[in-house]
């Protein structure tokens, strides 16, 4: 039976005249209390990547509704900034996703009714254009409708600052805050009227143009890539996402002429019919690319998301054979071409500062440490690295040099503060480019030079999902049986120190210290030889994650080793299975 709360939260929905009569007649056909439970026993909540969720009707679900409800509590929040901030606006851009047009055009015309501007693009478009766009109109804020690399079934609604980085913790707690107490009923305004009013600006191609031009200036090598960029047979997929436009433009402009995109996922799909996940970290998005490429004899293989923040990247290695590069090895490559190549101009800052999320390799601390170059390591969520470029610029201290995240995001300047694909594009292009042609080496030969100068670091993600009330429940409970793990070694791996991040505390040599680093809800195991393990549970997805680094004397023994680790390290949280 379900309990009062979330009765009264259906039946509002059923019985309120604000809801259309196809929401009523949908909630009224439910049978399954656990359907109904599952729809409404809570709000969606902002995680690290915003509000991300099921397309559907609830409360525990993306739809108009919560859309609308959203945006006006976020437009309560910029009315508190004052007339200034409203006259600013809101930059708005959304992907391909199932309404994402719509809600994009709801967010507009909600924000109207508040009195404050929307600068809303004309047609999709990717989510480092519209962090850009954010600090380029010198809006107040921005919202990107996307729901990622997820599954179609989801949609999302990212929200951003005046700096272009994701939404501070401040902000997104006062937003909620105003949602717990607003009501379903919320306001829009007309298309039209908000467009007379001046409230509703739609914006377009100068846009791209400036945000394109930003992107160019990051290249380390353009003279090279216009000269020899054909040299490079490249095939790419946007995984019928908002970045073949972009993609292809920027590679075309930059000399890579010899680029085929894979014509099955070219166009905008919101039912991304060719594949399982629009997510380039899935073995199946690669299927069709990978025939084209052996049918071209391509040496890059490039795949985008539907929002095109993310980049993932196959390579022929010197065997002749296609190599899928996790996130950590393409981070890891960029980072040492980046540092190699300003090393060798004399332009490496003195000041210059490398930042990663606290989950990706330890690969490149050495790299980094090799060239003296202070690493930073921040939360999961490229807002915090946003964060960390915006205390050097108000700080004056520090000159930002590359940042990155093992799940597929990396980015090489300030125009924006948010992953980029288009330039990740760019950036591994020329990489590849330039080792061809000036070491007769293939990126997967590059990492195996890494590997064997500065250790064998293998790592490797594990994911589970779970579902509903009943996962929710459940990842809180492994997170405190790790909690309470008191293990010495795994896998022959002594263990150094342990990390209670969201208790801002850390035990090593048997003493609980200060940890210097954010709160936040993961807990981790640091290794003697510098590998490690981390547990943590996603602010956006019914998910936990697992993120393993180990370090071998070889491939072999990594992989050994890993497999081990994981073995030994699940057998104590989850000996039945999670």
């Amino acid at each position: 039976m379900l309990n009062k709360e979330i009765q009264a939260r259906y039946q509002e929905w059923l019985n309120s005249p604000y809801f259309d009569q196809s929401v009523k007649d949908e909630l009224a056909a439910l049978t399954d209390e656990k359907e109904i439970e599952d729809r409404f026993y809570c709000d969606l909540e902002f995680g690290t990547g915003g509000m991300r969720g099921m397309l559907g009707v609830g409360t525990n679900r993306m739809n108009i509704y919560l859309i609308r409800k959203l945006t006006y509590s976020f437009g309560q929040m910029i009315q508190d900034q004052g007339e200034a901030a409203m006259k600013r606006g809101v930059a708005i851009a959304y992907d391909s996703r199932r309404f994402s047009d719509a809600f994009a055009m709801e967010t507009a015309l909600a924000l109207a009714a508040c009195g404050i501007k929307a600068w809303l693009f004309e047609s999709l478009r990717s989510t480092p254009e519209l962090s850009f766009a954010v600090r380029d109109t010198g809006a107040i804020a921005g919202v990107m409708v996307t729901a990622s690399h997820n599954p179609k079934e989801y949609n999302g609604y990212k929200v951003y600052w005046e700096d272009g980085a994701q939404l501070p913790p401040e902000h997104a707690d006062k937003i909620m805050e105003k949602m717990e107490h607003c009501g379903w009923d919320i306001p829009v305004a007309a298309k039209e009227q908000a467009i007379a009013d001046g409230l509703l600006v739609i914006m377009g191609k100068e846009m791209d143009g400036r945000y394109l031009s930003c992107v160019r200036q990051q290249l380390l090598h353009p003279e090279m890539d216009q000269e020899k960029g054909g040299e490079l047979n490249i095939v790419y997929t946007p995984l019928h996402g908002a970045g073949r436009v972009f993609v292809e433009r920027s590679l075309a402009e930059n000399g890579f002429s010899n680029v085929f995109t894979v014509p099955e996922q070219a166009m905008p799909d919101t039912e991304f019919s060719t594949v399982k996940v629009p997510n380039p970290e899935d073995a199946g998005a690669w299927e069709l690319s990978l025939k084209y490429a052996k049918e071209r004899n391509a040496d890059l293989l490039l795949a985008t998301d539907p929002d095109s923040d993310r980049l993932g990247v196959q390579c022929k290695n010197g065997s002749g054979e296609y190599q899928h590069l996790t996130g950590n090895q393409v981070g890891a490559i960029l980072s040492y071409y980046l540092m190699d190549a300003l090393q060798a101009a004399g332009r490496l800052p003195e000041d210059g500062i490398m930042i990663q999320s606290v989950v990706s390799t330890a690969l490149t601390e050495k790299l980094a440490e090799s060239f003296g170059v202070p690493l930073v390591k921040v939360p999961v969520g490229f807002k915090f690295i946003g964060e960390q470029i915006k205390k050097m610029e108000e700080s004056g201290k520090g000159t930002f040099l590359f940042g990155f995240e093992e799940s597929l995001g990396y980015l090489k300047g300030t125009y924006a503060r948010d992953k980029d694909a288009v330039l990740g594009a760019m950036l591994v292009a020329e990489a590849a480019l330039y080792y061809k042609t000036t070491a007769g080496k293939t990126l997967p030969e590059v990492l195996e030079d890494l590997f064997a100068k500065y250790g064998y670091f293998l790592d490797e993600q594990v994911a589970y999902t779970l579902m509903g009330k009943d996962g929710k429940e459940r990842i809180g409970q492994i997170m405190e049986l790790l909690e309470t793990d008191d293990r010495t070694k795994l896998a022959g791996q002594k263990i150094a120190s342990r990390e209670y991040y969201g208790k801002g505390k850390q035990l090593k040599g048997g003493a609980l210290v200060d940890l210097d680093f954010p709160k936040v809800n993961i807990l981790g195991l640091t290794f003697e030889n510098g590998g490690f393990i981390k547990a943590r549970p996603s602010g956006t997805e019914p998910k936990i994650r697992f993120y393993f680094c180990v370090a071998g004397t070889d491939r072999q023994d990594a992989e050994k080793k890993l497999e081990q680790t994981k073995k030994e390290f699940f057998e104590r949280i989850a000996p039945d299975g999670i």
